[in-house]
Formats: structure tokens, C-alpha cells, sequence
């Protein structure tokens, strides 16, 4: 797999994991796939269902492109920001193996949630989880300005319309039979949970650095531990690594297209 996860624990406070990229040529392919369209094939990749040839489809190589550059004169956070929640929805796929989760967004300036995953319990829906990812040089600052009020919204219900929404549409992608029953069943209190993932330096690297930069997510998101989850991914430059991670993903879409007019 191109991500290696390990488990980390900070008491009773968040569990989570860090993340070393193994394979930076796979990830790059994978984010490509996505790139073109091919999410669904992607969760095919990553879940090892099956082993046949997975082509290309014929369009779709020019907004992919798009999506993995930045224009002469703009800066690059929407770009870095798109990768890395493309890169935080296949850390999900390997953390969260039996859950159903939203596909990546294909705008990079997109408002809304982040991403989202449903966990399941005998094919009943156990848990919601609202995630936020985030590619910054500087995540504690990016953690209290973005992430805790974002968190703290959806704890007070003044998002559960977007929530509801959200659920209902994934339920629906997900065959699920009549999603707005189980959507209107839930005690969403009881239900919802959530998950950062977030680039950090030599600074936040550390155990001790993490519990510095998590420090009151306890009390932003209080109860038990399950509804706190936190990732880390450790970059020494984060802009320049997406920017390398961008270019290869394009030589990925540029061999595919290549590929699909043989």
C-alpha cells in the first residue's frame, strides 16, 4: 500500500495514526485515478477486490490536470488542499475497512465538509464520522482557528441539515434501502464522531509534539474517546512535497491518456 499507518494513543484523550508515505509512484497513480474520475476504481484498488485489468476511460485527462496545478500568478493552497484530502481518503480506506466513505470532492475551493465515512454495525449504521483535513506549514494555528470551531458547530446541531444531507446521499450511492428511515432514526448525538488529519513538521512529529497540537480536543468533542480520531502526516516542506506528488500524478494522467488513444 502506498501509506503506512501506525496506531498512536493519547490516553483518553484522541487515538489516531501517523502516516509514512512507502510509495510515492503508487500514491501518485492513485491520486491521478482520482484526478480523472476514477474514485470507485480506487476502492477497488485499495480494497483488493478483485484482479482484473482496470483500464482508463476515454475523457476527463485535461480537468484532472486542472486539479493538480496551480496557474501562473495563484497561490497553491486549494491545489495542496485537494491532494491532501484525496491522500486523507485513502488513509481512511486503509484505517477504516468495513465503513462506506464519500468520495473526494472534484472542486478544489469546495466549502463543505471535508469528507465524511459511515461506520456499520450489522449493516446498521453505528457511527458518523465528519472528517477535516488540512495541508498547512502551520497546524496548531490551522487546528484552533479551523478545525475546533468547525467541530464545535457540528456539535451544537447548527450543521445537521448539511450532515443529514450528506448521510442520506452516501447511504443512497451505498444501496442502502430506504436511507431517509435510517437517517431519521438516529439519535445523532449519540452517532457522530470525527476525525483531522493534518500535515506537522519536526515540531508536532513527536508524541509529545502531537498531544501539544491535539491539546483540548477533549473538551471541543467531549465523551468517550471513539469520537475523537487524529492523523498526522509529518512533511519537512509540505508545499514543495505536494507540488512533487502533483507533477508525478500528472505524468500518471499523461501516460494515461496516451494509453487510452492507442
Amino acid at each position: 500500500m502506498p501509506i503506512l499507518l501506525s496506531d498512536v494513543v493519547e490516553k483518553d484523550s484522541w487515538f489516531g495514526a501517523t502516516w509514512t508515505i512507502d510509495n510515492e509512484d503508487e500514491l501518485a497513480n492513485l491520486i491521478a485515478r482520482v484526478a480523472i474520475g476514477q474514485s470507485r476504481i480506487v476502492e477497488r484498488i485499495l480494497g483488493e477486490i478483485d484482479t482484473l485489468p482496470i483500464g482508463f476511460p476515454k475523457g476527463g485527462f485535461k480537468g484532472a490536470r486542472d486539479l493538480l496545478s496551480v496557474k501562473p500568478g495563484n497561490d497553491t493552497y486549494h491545489r495542496d488542499g485537494w491532494v491532501f484530502q484525496v491522500i486523507s481518503w485513502i488513509a481512511a480506506h486503509l484505517s477504516y475497512k468495513d465503513a462506506k466513505i464519500r468520495a473526494p470532492q472534484m472542486i478544489k475551493a469546495d466549502k463543505g465538509l471535508d469528507g465524511l465515512l459511515i461506520e456499520l454495525n450489522d449493516n446498521k449504521l453505528a457511527q458518523v464520522v465528519i472528517c477535516e483535513d488540512k495541508a498547512t506549514e502551520n497546524p496548531r494555528q490551522k487546528i484552533q482557528s479551523a478545525v475546533w470551531p468547525e467541530f464545535e458547530d457540528f456539535e451544537t446541531g447548527a450543521r445537521d441539515n448539511e450532515l443529514i444531507a450528506s448521510v442520506t446521499s452516501l447511504l443512497e450511492r451505498s444501496n442502502f434501502q430506504d436511507p431517509d428511515s435510517i437517517v431519521a432514526s438516529i439519535l445523532w448525538q449519540d452517532k457522530r464522531a470525527y476525525r483531522v488529519a493534518i500535515t506537522v513538521g519536526k515540531t508536532h512529529s513527536t508524541a509529545a509534539g502531537r498531544k501539544r497540537l491535539f491539546e483540548h480536543y477533549d473538551e471541543k468533542v467531549q465523551g468517550d474517546i471513539v469520537r475523537r480520531r487524529a492523523d498526522t502526516l509529518y512533511l519537512a516542506d509540505v508545499r514543495s512535497w505536494i507540488a512533487s506528488i502533483s507533477d508525478k500524478a500528472i505524468v500518471a494522467i499523461d501516460a494515461a491518456e496516451a494509453e487510452s488513444n492507442v
